[in-house]
């Protein structure tokens, strides 16, 4: 017996949605790892920067008003 048009329409429906959830969930587990990637990488980076800029600055700041109390609260 051959099944009836509205049978088949709503099956490739179903089939539709449940591509398109797989679809969507491969998709934010692909956002997941690039974000955990991107902290991986990013912070490390940005630490390492911040770092070494806050350590000339404060060097800098030592060889310019050597270690008193000037260096610590300002001229």
């Amino acid at each position: 017996m051959p099944r009836s048009v509205s049978s088949i329409d709503t099956a490739s429906y179903d089939t539709d949605d449940e591509e398109y959830r797989l679809a969507q969930k491969e998709w934010q587990e692909s956002l997941q790892e690039l974000q955990e990637l991107a902290l991986v990488l990013v912070l490390p980076w940005l630490g390492k920067f911040l770092g070494r800029k806050t350590s000339y600055w404060l060097y800098d700041r030592y060889l310019h008003l050597g270690l008193g109390m000037s260096f610590f609260l300002g001229r």
